[in-house]
């Protein structure tokens, strides 16, 4: 058995030499404490312990505040530059530096210099050398010529006393152990040090030996080391720690496991501790493979691209976790639920959609490499039904092999590609399905021929995590895919397809979709046609987006084209347009997707009334951004529409307000996506747009087009909505009106006026229907109506309008007569000869209407 290591001073023989069964250990001599300085930046010693003093012998009197190169046995100036290049830049420095002792002689020792910051901003070195030593050229009395040369008597006699072959065999089992390991004496000081120590810590046994552990390493976890290890001598036992020393620099390192021994003599006393130290190479893996998943929540899924995401897949999982990577998504993906164990496994064909090998500078596989070769992204894979792809996707789970697996190599015989996968220097492989939300959507393979342990347990659970990761992702982009594309053809079928005939207004307008995920919003407008030439203009947004903003817009756009049908004033349809959104909301209180569940609350809305006759605009918005006008001569300004509150909120007021508007000038209605640009702030924005709009243009659709390129810089992160309109103007040679009497003598009055009117416009082919139109409408207001009541004619393209109107509020409504009735029938000649009639409410009065066609020419 090899002998434990012994004090200083004592001989191996005398050791062995104590009689009896006597437990109590021999006494021995308590070794001076070691020599530690401390120099400042400036070469000044300001700290010399004991162990100095005893080592060279100088009081700290005559050492501190004095120069360091003045202990210096070589040439000062030499010697002390020497050791300044060398450790400059590092945090530990040693070396072999001969001092020169008090009394003249010349001592070379072994000095451990560790740099450290005292109170304050300056740096400084801390020296530490064990205090036994040689003056040079001599050898102690009775020291062994070996020990001498050694550098010290510090665990001369634990280097193996014997020459037997059990003592070298020990000897060389402690030098080669796979782990640290280091034997402490009874004062804690370092006696020995195998090569795995001197490895971690980059020092020497010889420049360790007689030392501590926190003189070695300065770290707060060698002093718990140290305390343990004193447990360890008072019979407290083996102690564990869960760090140890670390490389040099470093001070320690969690990634080390600790154990604290005590090392006993024949009679049961501890004389030492042994330290032995190894990775936690387990723990490291694992903390590993944390890290890679942690990596790849922040690059997996980073675009709504499928083929991007398994192209992220593969570049994670290399070189982390595989040599080679390749993804396959099917042509088709599998639904319905978790697939049986024993399912029978199908052919099935896919298409390689990333690849990644150590081999390759860029994302996709060699076609040069072996062991990497994974064919190239796009081509189509044919997988067999009993290959081992198609199994795991039959079954539904991931499956690890070894190059020697039957069902691998009979793979490989048969598709060619597989060989060309696998390589001939393929040692493991994994095969995971990608599943998510109860879809199979491919295969994802991963191959290790650098890396020379083969896949485990954990490694096959993190490549599912990763898989599961891209999947959900694909599958994601891919529904959001199809969302989109259902939301883009709801929202394109809800706008406007064809803006309507009419001679109010010349009209452009443009709809951008949302640039971003978040799909399509709720933004429309639309131009819908009113009695008497007038015509409305409508611009919304719905709050949100995707297929519900969609489809709350078309029902919202429905129920403004129903209301402006009614000829309501602005106020008032908006109005009406509020209590709809409430109700709206109230239907899908109980919706579960609370996101999307508000039906429309909080949607905004402009609806303007524009009157070529009379030239006024008539306009009122609820929560929308204001219209900007440009009058003929360029002046760019907002008109000052009252805001309203936002649709669905109840209860609060809507105003209407007036304008005239020149003939020519240019109204642009607009939803707010076209002020969020993202580059500039919102006055920026306005100047763009007034910028824009004031600059003379041939069409609107220029006008629409500088108003966008002015606006945008990239595709928007709202929805725009943009409707440009230029007023026209009907002048009084298109319009003739005539006050008449509450006396039904003045119907044959009425008829004439407007049979002279017609002769006027040239239009006396449609005098038989104006007539009865006349007749009827002017009859039913002397007779259900109040004075004053007045008869217009409006001609407007090919169309022509009769207007009479009459102080009373009470509507006509059309009635079915009876055979024998000799009234009744007025109205429904009017609905049958005219293209369409109905009833204009005012403040005031009402005016009930028909237009009729005019044929061509």
């Amino acid at each position: 058995m090899e002998r434990l290591p012994t004090h200083p001073g004592e001989r191996p023989h005398e050791s062995d030499a104590s009689p009896g069964p006597a437990r109590t250990a021999p006494p021995t001599p308590t070794p001076p404490p070691p020599a530690t300085a401390a120099v400042d930046a400036r070469g000044i010693v300001t700290e010399w312990s004991e162990g100095a003093r005893q080592l060279l012998g100088y009081p700290p009197s005559e050492v501190v505040g004095q120069p360091a190169a003045r202990l210096l046995a070589d040439d000062a100036g030499t010697a002390g530059a020497a050791a300044l290049r060398d450790a400059a830049g590092r945090e530990r420095w040693s070396g072999t530096v001969a001092l020169r002792h008090r009394d003249g002689r010349r001592l070379r020792r072994e000095l451990l210099a560790h740099r450290r910051t005292a109170d304050g901003p300056v740096t400084e070195w801390l020296v530490v050398s064990a205090v036994t030593g040689t003056p040079e050229g001599q050898t102690p009395a009775g020291t062994p010529e070996g020990e001498a040369a050694g550098g010290g008597t510090y665990g001369s006699e634990a280097a193996g006393s014997g020459t037997s072959g059990s003592g070298r065999l020990g000897e060389w089992a402690f030098r080669q152990a796979p782990c640290v390991m280091a034997v402490f004496d009874a004062d804690l000081r370092l006696v020995r040090a195998n090569a795995g120590m001197e490895q971690v810590l980059s020092l020497t046994e010889d420049q360790m030996r007689g030392m501590r552990l926190p003189e070695i390493v300065p770290h707060p976890v060698s002093d718990e080391t140290e305390a343990k290890m004193r447990r360890v001598l008072e019979g407290g036992g083996p102690q564990q720690l869960r760090a140890g020393a670390g490389p040099a620099g470093t001070g320690a390192n969690d990634g080390w496991s600790t154990s604290l021994v005590p090392l006993e003599d024949p009679a049961g006393h501890v004389r030492a501790v042994c330290l032995a130290a190894h990775q936690r190479l387990q723990e490291h893996l694992a903390r590993q493979r944390m890290l890679l998943l942690s990596e790849a929540s922040a690059r997996i899924g980073t675009t709504a691209d499928s083929g991007r995401t398994a192209q992220e897949l593969a570049d994670i999982a290399v070189p982390g976790l595989a040599d080679f990577a390749a993804v396959d998504l099917l042509d088709a993906p599998r639904h319905g639920g978790a697939p049986s164990p024993a399912a029978p496994a199908r052919p099935l064909a896919a298409t390689r959609t990333a690849v990644r090998s150590v081999l390759d500078d860029g994302p996709t596989a060699s076609a040069a490499g072996t062991a990497g070769t994974a064919g190239t992204a796009g081509t189509k894979t044919l997988y067999p039904a009993l290959s081992p792809v198609a199994r795991c996707l039959a079954q539904g789970h991931g499956a690890l092999y070894d190059a020697a697996d039957p069902d691998l190599l009979r793979w490989a015989r048969q598709d060619p590609g597989a060989a060309r996968l696998l390589g001939s220097t393929t040692h493991s492989v994994m095969v995971v399905p990608m599943r998510a939300h109860g879809a199979t959507l491919g295969v994802a393979l991963f191959g290790r021929h650098r890396h020379a342990e083969p896949f485990e347990a954990d490694d096959l659970w993190l490549a599912e995590e990763l898989t599961a990761k891209a999947a959900v992702s694909i599958h994601t982009a891919r529904r959001d895919s199809r969302e989109h594309t259902s939301t883009m053809t709801l929202q394109r079928s809800l706008l406007p397809q064809t803006l309507p005939d009419q001679g109010a207004l010349d009209i452009a307008t443009r709809y951008l979709p949302a640039g971003t995920r978040a799909g399509v919003g709720g933004d429309w407008f639309d131009v819908i046609p009113l009695s008497g030439a007038r015509v409305a203009l409508v611009v919304g947004d719905v709050v949100g987006h995707g297929i519900r903003a969609s489809a709350t817009m078309g029902r919202l756009r429905t129920a403004v084209r129903t209301l402006a049908d009614v000829d309501l004033p602005p106020d008032e349809l908006l109005t009406h347009l509020d209590d709809l959104v409430l109700h709206l909301s109230a239907d899908e209180s109980g919706t579960d997707d609370t996101a999307e569940s508000a039906g429309g609350i909080g949607t905004t809305c402009l609806y303007a009334v524009y009157d070529p006759v009379s030239r006024r605009c008539a306009l009122a918005r609820a929560g929308h951004p204001p219209p900007a006008a440009v009058t003929p001569d360029g002046a760019v300004r907002f008109l000052d529409v009252p805001a309203g509150p936002p649709l669905g909120l109840g209860g609060l007021p809507f105003e209407t307000f007036e304008t005239e508007l020149p003939e020519g000038s240019l109204l642009a209605l607009y939803t707010d996506g076209l002020l969020a640009a993202r580059d500039h702030d919102i006055d920026e924005a306005l100047d763009k747009m007034f910028a824009a709009l004031a600059r003379p243009a041939k069409t609107l659709d220029t006008v629409c087009d500088r108003v966008l390129t002015a606006m945008l810089t990239h595709r928007p992160d709202d929805d725009i909505a943009l409707l440009v309109a230029r007023t026209r103007a009907l002048h009084a040679d298109r319009v003739a009106a005539w006050d008449l009497a509450s006396d039904p003598a003045v119907v044959a009055r009425a008829r004439k006026h407007a049979t002279e009117q017609l002769t006027a416009w040239g239009l006396d082919d449609a005098a038989f229907i104006t007539e009865l139109t006349v007749s009827e409408l002017v009859t039913n207001a002397i007779r259900y109506g109040r004075p004053p009541i007045q008869l217009r004619l409006i001609h407007e393209d090919s169309t022509l309008t009769c207007e009479v109107f009459d102080s009373s509020s009470t509507a006509p409504h059309m009635r079915r007569a009876r055979t024998f009735d000799e009234g009744g029938r007025g109205l429904l000649l009017v609905g049958q000869l005219a293209r369409r009639w109905g009833t204009r409410h005012a403040l005031t009065g009402k005016t009930v209407w028909a237009e009729q066609s005019l044929s061509p020419g």
